[in-house]
């Protein structure tokens, strides 16, 4: 019997839940913003429930080959995907995305629901630099991106 963990992140997005959902649900964008992945085989645009990807990570480990399917599609509101694999059980990624009056507040989540064991403290404090780090730069480049569609009247 494993154990189950989450941990969930957050930050504050300055453009609308859309445009911070057309973004990080196109799995192609997580080269740019997430560290250990490096490689996505999957259509360029947000993924619907049902539809799968593959994403090559470069961990300690060395590369680890995932097999991801989308298990919720809610357009600007939420998108869940999760992967099985043979060295930590399933990985289930969902994301949250909140209309503020400023924007969006956008939370991820990981759970690992059978891990073989907990994750040391360090672990999770590499999860949570790693996962800090990713957030800023969803941020910058979402809003980047938006300014540069609204400057040109196309956002």
């Amino acid at each position: 019997m494993g154990v189950s963990f989450e941990r969930s992140h957050d930050i504050m997005i300055e453009t609308p839940p859309s445009a911070v959902y057309d973004y990080v649900c196109n799995p192609n964008s997580w080269p740019e913003w997430l560290a250990a992945s490096h490689h996505i085989d999957g259509e360029n645009r947000p993924l619907l429930r049902g539809e799968t990807f593959r994403e090559k990570w470069h961990i300690k480990r060395g590369e680890v080959n995932l097999a991801w399917v989308v298990t919720e599609s809610d357009p600007s509101r939420a998108w869940t995907v999760e992967a099985d694999t043979d060295f930590i059980g399933k990985i289930v990624i969902r994301y949250i995305f909140e209309a503020t009056a400023t924007g969006t507040k956008y939370t991820r989540t990981l759970c690992n629901p059978d891990r073989p064991s907990a994750p040391s403290p360090a672990q999770i404090a590499r999860m949570d630099e790693e996962a800090a780090i990713g957030l800023q730069n969803i941020k910058c480049n979402v809003e980047k991106r938006f300014l540069a569609l609204f400057e040109t009247g196309r956002a």
